[in-house]
């Protein structure tokens, strides 16, 4: 099958999680803090979002507003996320409800002008990586046509450490990870499971824990000084 989007021209990053909930827009908005800090131009891109709000311009992303603010961006919020849909169902499900099928070509568009004028763009997915987008397509496919190393957003606790194998092998079949980021960790009340965790993935996954994001609230478009913090340690721009 012939890709519906182009391999993208300038370095980036595309997040990715576990599972829907692992806060994957707070680690993209930390990757393009990162970024913006070092005085690079910024391109932040969410495909396709469900579960939008309307607003008198219509429908909009909150994690589109969130990662716009983080990279300070300078595109309007209808090419950093250009497929929005109400209902907060996987894509295909709320396309097809919605009567409204997804339109490639305006993802392809919001990445050939955003590119244009950008030194990196950092892509969040939806929810974890085989989501379905449409009838035949899912989050892996763009990972594989977009051509970007993947980081994976997981959780610290009981369970994680299948749900990022799984993730880690089925990324790895088209692409590149570049690593696992450990998002919402209780340093203050970390147990054995959260402590054997990260290592244990390292070790099967054969895979880097870049870093470990700590709980803490976030405001609706700022992140936490902990998260920052957090995410400085790694050099983000060596990852190709």
């Amino acid at each position: 099958m012939d890709p519906l989007l182009r391999r993208v021209t300038i370095p980036g990053l595309f997040i990715t999680g576990t599972d829907t909930g692992v806060r994957k827009t707070v680690v993209a908005g930390a990757v393009a803090g990162w970024f913006r800090r070092r005085s690079y131009r910024v391109a932040v891109l969410k495909p396709v979002a469900t579960g939008c709000v309307r607003r008198r311009e219509g429908l909009v992303s909150e994690d589109a507003e969130f990662l716009a603010h983080c990279a300070d961006a300078r595109h309007p919020l209808d090419l950093i996320c250009p497929q929005r849909y109400a209902e907060p169902l996987a894509p295909a499900v709320a396309a097809e409800r919605a009567k409204e099928p997804l339109d490639w070509a305006a993802i392809q568009r919001s990445i050939d002008l955003m590119t244009r004028d950008s030194d990196v763009l950092v892509v969040e997915g939806i929810g974890g990586i085989l989501v379905p987008l449409d009838e035949r397509y899912a989050v892996l496919d763009v990972v594989k046509w977009l051509g970007l190393p993947t980081v994976i957003v997981a959780r610290p606790g009981l369970g994680t450490i299948n749900h990022t194998l799984l993730t880690v092998n089925t990324v790895r079949a088209v692409g590149k990870v570049a690593g696992v980021v450990i998002n919402r960790y209780p340093a203050e009340n970390a147990g054995v499971v959260e402590e054997t965790n990260l290592r244990a993935i390292e070790r099967w996954g054969r895979v880097p824990v870049l870093c470990v994001l700590p709980d803490e609230a976030h405001l609706t478009a700022s992140l936490s000084p902990g998260v920052v913090a957090a995410a400085e340690v790694v050099d983000w721009a060596a990852i190709r």
